[in-house]
């Protein structure tokens, strides 16, 4: 999903650099959306990894 947004990025630089304002503007919406919706998921990722509680293995020797 990170690298989606960074295309999007990408896209929304090329086309702004080349005069193509609505694609620009819609290239960088989609990207910041990516982006926050990455954000929010890998912060509950961390949060629920941090409350689920598993054990943590020791290697035998």
């Amino acid at each position: 999903m990170l690298r989606m947004a960074l295309v999007f990025l990408v896209v929304a630089m090329i086309s702004a650099v080349l005069g193509f304002g609505l694609i620009a503007d819609v290239s960088f919406d989609a990207a910041k959306i990516l982006f926050f919706v990455f954000l929010v998921l890998a912060v509950v990722s961390f949060i629920a990894d941090a409350f689920r509680g598993r054990d943590r293995m020791i290697d035998p020797v």
